[in-house]
């Protein structure tokens, strides 16, 4: 997603049943609606659910995933469509949240934590919902995907917030949502919001400072990157983007300094090579 990099370098009042129309409607694996209990894919998914099931892309990294582990996948998926039984389906939808999420298909896990959180609303059902849609939402590569799950981000964590308006964090994400919206202001106002009620809360200065950077405001992402690089000089992205600030503000000694406090905090060799490619731009 090129609104939140995840790391350097590469989220009606009444309870509905887990029914089996409950698919039919909801938005998961790029927004298709569900087909007909039953029809399964090759995936394990619902049949029809992928557009272009033509091979394995950056927006489907599941058409990867190893034959036992589909299979495995597939049969649960059949399992909960035909367990009557609420108790139990609710058991094998959180065991299947589990199963997409080791694989890496977020807004799977994300749509069987929803049906959980259907059934037994709640501040923690709703917000392990919207942070699995939410991680999905954080890799999207295209405007399209990145507006669908924002989207359903914006749904749940709404939802959190009623429960509970003084949820930082999921006002946090909530904001960042936003940004795939058409109201992105309104997204910048959350995340202030959260500073006000906690300065020195850390994913609200990150994400602030990231969107300066998106938005070529160098100066203040800078000041961003800094105050969270104060507040907690261990985290490494805070220092690997205050360099990229200060480097684009031509503060190069300083940005040298930062770079160099990120390659020292962290093992990653990813890391180090951006690191050292971005010191090899300050020469």
């Amino acid at each position: 997603m090129f609104l939140l990099p995840k790391v350097i370098v590469k989220p009606k009042d009444g309870q509905p049943t887990l029914a089996q129309d409950g698919a039919a409607t909801a938005n998961r694996d790029q927004g298709a609606a569900a087909p007909a209990v039953g029809e399964l894919d090759e995936h394990g998914h619902p049949a029809g659910s992928h557009d272009e099931p033509s091979g394995p892309t950056a927006e489907k990294p599941h058409m990867t995933m190893p034959t036992a582990q589909r299979r495995e996948i597939s049969t649960l998926v059949a399992k909960y469509t035909a367990e009557a039984d609420q108790g139990a389906k609710i058991g094998i939808a959180r065991e299947l949240a589990e199963k997409y999420k080791a694989v890496e298909r977020f807004d799977s896990a994300g749509y069987y934590l929803e049906q959980i959180a259907l059934v037994r609303p709640g501040e923690q059902t709703f917000q392990r919902a919207a942070d699995q849609y939410y991680e999905a939402y954080s890799f999207a590569t295209t405007e399209a995907r990145q507006k669908l799950l924002g989207a359903k981000c914006r749904e749940l964590y709404e939802r959190v917030l009623k429960n509970n308006p003084d949820n930082l964090n999921a006002k946090t994400n909530l904001g960042m949502a936003y940004m795939a919206s058409e109201n992105p202001v309104k997204g910048i106002t959350l995340l202030r919001e959260v500073l006000a009620a906690d300065p020195r809360n850390e994913q609200a200065l990150y994400n602030l400072g990231l969107l300066a950077v998106q938005s070529n405001q160098y100066d203040k992402a800078a000041e961003r990157f800094a105050e969270l690089a104060e507040i907690n000089p261990k985290n490494v992205n805070a220092q690997f983007y205050l360099g990229v600030s200060l480097a684009q503000t031509g503060a190069k000694q300083e940005a040298r300094k930062a770079f160099l406090a990120a390659k020292s905090i962290s093992s990653d060799p990813a890391l180090a090579a951006s690191v050292d490619e971005q010191l090899q731009k300050l020469q």
